[in-house]
């Protein structure tokens, strides 16, 4: 595509050219024929179309253009070219108007030529996805983002913004999909695949085609909200009718699966194992095969709409086969165990689970009846003898399973309605401490309730009922109200039962045998068939809730009693003083001294609580026995109960308050001080420790005596015991110190606690040991010791020595720690320090006075012994 160029000299200005003939001639001629070329070319190219269905070819097809009409419009930009017409224009050639007009054209074509080609190409990696992807899942994945190229491409493109343009090419777009999904749902080699290979194709296969089309509507709805003035209301029919048939193609080869997967999943391995015919089984198994067969041979194409109507008849024929084949394989396994519907009892429901199978086959025959071209077949013939084999069998199953029910229900019935209403556990003579455990049940058979829900449902199947039987299914709503209030006052009575512990049953026995002899009406007298049975349910309602009022009303009075007990048990016994001065500690006798004098603070509080408890029995006796003596026969087991939790509750006090004791005794918390001190010759502790352990004893034997001051009931009642003068000046308390005092717990923690205070001062005492290394100060005779030295006159070193030796020990001992803790006793040290330190310096001053007087006796001599020289001299 070549334009041709003139051959005269166009070197000269254009006004000049213009003037000359033989050059306007010339150029007119060569425009003429550029004209006629550029006329062609468009007209070719107007011409072409897509060469094949895909939208592929729309894309080359256009690059196809834009290459031709790109190769002219770049040789008419051309300067010689330019020259020429600018050489007529000026001439005012007559040419020039029809020329530019034809150029006019080119730019117009080249231009939608070269949008169009630019357009397309942001889809085309899509495209080519769609037409040589490596598998279905490649389509699916790229149809979302295709739809949106083309939504760009809509509100883009000047030529793809029309109905008449975009809608042809969405067609090639289905085309290409529609294309594709046959390729992979080829019926030539699906049906020779295994059956979960095909179902996986034939699934991948319709989502992607329902994919599309959902897609689609998503990007129409997008369109819309994008503000664009033109919206896709393009032909459903032209895009999706061959792409929605072939959905259904593809729902019906799975199905075809499916069903046929089901059949062979009838025949497992273990089954042909227990079958009575595995023989029979294995034929079986040929049957669903031939059942398919078909399907194999096919001579149309199903995904073809021009062969809908083969198809139809082809799946027609393969659900009446199929039907046929598995209600007879469902009755073949299922008639000794049949699946039931919901809420149908065991007989009924398999009369009407085989007539149901029935009703199934009947249709299907039916429909054979009215396709002479089925029923004529060999295959339908088969279909039919098979047909009335299994009506047979059903018919027979049936008449057999409600003769069996019928003389069964006929037979039982009158002696389920004879039983009694109630049936019970264990015998009400058993003693009172087990009758909480005895326990009244609903008699109600569930052979009856099963009898009424046979018996409506052999009415609604038209089949006849004994008389009786109708009769009950009668009065259904009146038992089931019956068994709903029995159940309801039953479950209220045991949990009534349940609430009270042993004392409180024994306190409530003449109610509880009250109710019993109610409840026993329904063990012993009334039946299904007595008339009295809603009468007997309110009274033994009405008995209940009373005596639950009353079990109410006694377990708020014993709520308050624990209360009080737990109050007592909490108690704390052992109150130790805290000094202002946080260092300074009580001694052993005000630290006892003191924890006793809170102790009787608190037994006050405590006997207080204590004495309150009568009263409230007394409340309880009143509600109970209408009396409010304390001393009820009634209640007797009841104050039994109560005065043995407060022997369990001091125990635990004392128990409790020795155990806190014996922790304070370990803790390394000092709670008191003793001294250490010397006692010439001995080093001691000041109390010493015989004194501080039976400090302790006493302590532990006033906490137990606390039990002292709570006084014991007389016997049978919650009075307590007035004091017994048995001597003139003795009188006898009955107290719980008796028995508490004897409690082993409270024996063995008193021991530990004792022995853990001797093995304390013992280790204070061992602490001891090395002061005993100044134990010559005050054990040696100083007196003794001086008179020798004295004898001595030693020199004046050995005097210096002994000196040392002295204001070492007192110089020892001023370093020595003043202050030791162990436990929960502080050892002062600071006496014992002191003593020493005294004994040091008196025999430094003893030994200082000696030195006196042996250098005075010196120093006289010496004098002596000058005097006597002189006068000598």
């Amino acid at each position: 595509l070549k334009l041709e160029m003139p051959t005269v000299n166009l070197d000269r200005e254009v006004t000049l050219l213009a003037t000359v003939p033989g050059v306007v001639q010339s150029l007119k001629s060569c425009a003429l024929t550029w004209q006629k070329l550029i006329c062609r070319v468009l007209e070719e190219q107007l011409k072409k179309v897509p060469q094949g269905n895909g939208p592929l070819a729309e894309i080359y097809l256009w690059r196809e253009k834009n290459a031709a009409l790109s190769a002219l419009t770049e040789q008419i930009k051309l300067p010689e070219v330019q020259k020429v017409l600018e050489i007529l224009q000026e001439a005012e050639s007559e040419i020039t108007g029809d020329l530019q007009i034809v150029l006019s054209d080119l730019r117009r074509h080249h231009m939608q030529a070269q949008d169009n080609a630019k357009f397309l190409s942001t889809l085309e990696r899509h495209l080519k996805n769609l037409s040589a992807g490596t598998g279905v899942d490649v389509i699916s994945n790229t149809i979302p983002s295709l739809l949106n190229a083309l939504r760009l491409l809509w509100i883009m493109s000047r030529h793809y913004n029309r109905d008449e343009h975009m809608v042809p090419f969405l067609e090639r777009i289905s085309w290409e999909i529609s294309t594709r999904v046959r390729k992979v749902v080829d019926l030539q080699t699906l049906f020779k695949e295994d059956i979960a290979t095909a179902k996986k194709k034939i699934t991948e296969a319709r989502n992607t085609l329902e994919q599309w089309k959902k897609c689609y509507f998503t990007t129409c709805i997008q369109v819309e909200e994008s503000g664009s003035k033109r919206y896709w209301k393009f032909d459903v029919k032209r895009l999706f009718e061959k792409t929605d048939y072939m959905v259904s193609i593809c729902q019906d080869l799975y199905d075809i699966f499916q069903v046929t997967e089901e059949l062979h999943n009838m025949f497992i391995p273990e089954l042909i194992t227990v079958s009575e015919n595995p023989k029979g089984v294995d034929e079986l198994q040929r049957e669903v095969n031939i059942v398919i067969s078909p399907m194999e041979d096919l001579t149309f194409d199903p995904f073809s709409m021009e062969s809908a109507r083969d198809w139809a008849f082809v799946m027609e024929e393969f659900r009446e086969d199929v039907t046929v084949e598995v209600v007879k394989q469902i009755f073949v396994q299922n008639h000794k165990d049949p699946p039931l519907y919901k809420n149908h009892p065991p007989v009924a429901g398999a009369i009407s689970w085989s007539r149901s199978l029935s009703h199934r086959i009947t249709r299907t025959v039916t429909r054979f009846q009215e396709e002479e071209e089925l029923l004529a077949s060999e295959r339908g013939k088969e279909v039919k003898q098979i047909y009335l084999q299994v009506a047979k069998k059903m018919k027979e199953y049936e008449d057999e399973k409600y003769c069996l029910w019928r003389e069964r229900t006929e037979l039982m019935l009158p002696g389920l309605l004879k039983e009694t209403l109630l049936t019970i556990s264990s015998a009400a003579e058993e003693p009172v401490t087990t009758k909480k455990n005895v326990c009244f049940t609903l008699n109600f058979s569930p052979e009856i309730q099963e009898i009424i829900t046979e018996t409506k449902y052999m009415e609604q199947l038209g089949l006849p009922v004994p008389e009786m039987a109708r009769y009950v299914a009668l009065q259904e709503d009146k038992y089931l109200r019956y068994t709903n209030k029995l159940k309801a006052m039953l479950d209220h009575y045991h949990k009534l039962m349940e609430m009270m512990n042993e004392a409180e049953t024994k306190l409530l026995d003449h109610y509880i045998q009250e109710l019993w002899r109610i409840l026993k009406s329904g063990h012993k007298r009334l039946t299904w068939k007595s008339v009295g049975i809603g009468e007997f349910i309110v009274q033994c309602t009405q008995t209940i809730g009373k005596l639950e009022l009353l079990v109410h009303q006694i377990h708020h009075i014993s709520e308050d009693i624990s209360s009080k007990l737990q109050s007592i048990e909490s108690t704390n016994l052992f109150k130790f003083s805290r000094s202002k001065n946080g260092d300074k500690h009580p001694g052993a006798k005000q630290f006892f001294d003191y924890v006793k004098c809170e102790q009787a603070k608190v037994v006050e509080q405590l006997v207080r609580k204590y004495s309150a408890i009568p009263q409230l029995l007394i409340e309880v006796e009143r509600r109970v026995a209408n009396t409010n003596s304390g001393k009820s026969p009634k209640l007797a087991s009841y104050y039994a109960y109560w005065e043995n939790r407060i022997y369990q509750v001091l125990t635990q006090l004392i128990v409790k308050n020795l155990q806190a004791f014996n922790a304070t005794v370990l803790a390394n918390v000092p709670q008191l001080q003793i001294e250490a001190v010397l006692s010439v010759p001995e080093i001691t502790l000041q109390p010493n420790a015989s004194e501080i352990e039976k400090m302790t004893v006493q302590c532990i034997q006033d906490c137990v005596e606390v039990t002292k001051h709570f006084v014991r009931w007389m016997h049978g009642t919650c009075i307590e015991c007035p004091t017994q003068r048995v001597k003139v000046d003795e009188v006898i308390t009955f107290s719980f110190y008796s028995d508490v005092s004897q409690s082993p717990l409270i024996i063995e923690q008193a021991d530990l606690i004792t022995q853990n205070v001797h093995k304390l001062l013992a280790s204070l005492s061992n602490c001891l040991n090395q002061w005993k290394k100044y134990d010559l100060l005050w054990k040696s005779d100083k007196g003794a010791v001086l008179h020798r030295l004295a004898a001595e006159k030693p020199a004046c070193v050995i005097f210096d020595e002994h000196l040392q030796f002295y204001m070492k020990v007192v110089q020892e001992v001023t370093q020595q720690p003043l202050i030791k803790d162990e436990q929960f006793i502080r050892l002062q040290l600071a006496p014992l320090a002191s003593a020493v330190q005294e004994n040091a310096k008196s025999w430094v001053m003893s030994l200082g006075k000696l030195l006196n007087e042996l250098a005075r006796e010196e120093l006289f001599s010496l004098h002596d012994e000058i005097q006597v020289g002189v006068f000598s001299f």
